[in-house]
């Protein structure tokens, strides 16, 4: 039983475990649409709950773009939720305004005790590609990329002290290959409301790395990220053992500030069509699984997050998946 809806196609997502059961929020958009590359920009945030990630009950939509005009009422696109020690919840989200026709993504944050209904802190943004460190970051739309990139918010606690850690999908400028400019950026923040930029943890090897998702196992830190078959650099094709593929891989490091490192070996999890898109590993009682969207492309675009398939570490900490995902919705 995958994550799905009958009307809606969904596509990436995140999840949290409240001590009882599973929550999974997803972007979604109107099948009606007709043609799932409008979906982007067409965009809200829906809820499921589960308790072995298999069978959902879905709860509704969540969030939705702001009531223009505002920073995010263009779109509501992916995030992660944390919990802070006093019990609420924390939803850090990408937005994009119709102002700047969706090009210039911003990170935003809301917050809710029910992890379902979701009030913005303040006018949501939290975090913009500004202050010293901005000049790190390819901060306006210059043409060399399709957008503005600084999405995709990974938010979790500093395993080195009392605050917190966001990485993000970014770009770095100057890069003479537009495929070797993807980065992974990176902000603190002591109390998840004042957030302050810092520059780059990675950068390179792919066009973008969308989707990060930072943690630890055993005596190592992953960052999972997802690209197209497009985006690899001519480095990484030159070096990788296969040819180009679409989905999801991951760095390695010894230190969650790095430095980090393109996993050698095969592309984690990939095809070509892609199988499975925007992945997420959670820890679960019986080890590491992985879950995403069935893409497929265009003409048989899924719209449905797959159910999950084992993570497997090696002896040297390298990541294997066990099997390949379903291939059958509901």
């Amino acid at each position: 039983m995958v994550l799905s809806l009958e009307k809606k196609w969904i596509w990436d997502s995140w999840y949290a475990h409240d001590g009882e059961r599973w929550h999974g929020f997803f972007l979604q958009a109107d099948k009606s649409l007709g043609d799932p590359d409008l979906r982007h920009f067409n965009v809200s945030q829906g809820h499921a709950v589960s308790d072995d990630l298999v069978d959902w009950t879905h709860l509704g939509t969540m969030l939705t773009p702001s009531a223009g005009p505002a920073w995010d009422d263009f779109t509501t696109w992916t995030g992660s939720v944390v919990k802070d020690d006093a019990g609420l919840w924390h939803l850090f989200y990408t937005g994009t305004t119709r102002a700047e026709d969706g090009l210039y993504q911003r990170i935003g944050h809301a917050t809710s005790a029910d992890l379902h209904s979701w009030q913005r802190v303040g006018d949501g943004l939290c975090l913009d590609l500004v202050g010293p460190n901005a000049a790190l970051y390819e901060v306006d739309h210059v043409g060399r990329w399709h957008d503005r990139a600084m999405r995709d918010p990974w938010v979790m606690r500093d395993p080195d002290g009392d605050g917190w850690l966001m990485y993000f999908t970014a770009r770095v400028p100057d890069v003479s290959e537009p495929n070797a400019g993807g980065a992974v950026g990176f902000a603190t923040s002591p109390d998840l409301e004042t957030w302050t930029l810092r520059p780059p943890v990675f950068h390179g090897g792919f066009g973008q790395l969308e989707v990060p998702q930072v943690f630890r196992f055993g005596g190592h830190w992953y960052c999972l990220f997802c690209t197209a078959s497009i985006h690899w650099s001519e480095h990484y094709r030159q070096s990788s053992p296969q040819p180009p593929v679409t989905g999801s891989h991951y760095l390695i490091s010894d230190h969650h500030r790095g430095p980090w490192r393109i996993a050698p070996g095969p592309f984690l999890d990939g095809a070509e069509p892609c199988r499975r898109y925007a992945a997420r590993i959670v820890e679960t009682s019986e080890g590491l699984k992985i879950l995403g969207f069935a893409d497929g492309g265009k003409d048989v675009f899924g719209g449905y997050v797959t159910d999950p398939d084992p993570v497997i570490p090696d002896g040297d900490g390298l990541l294997h998946v066990g099997s390949g995902p379903k291939a059958l919705a509901e």
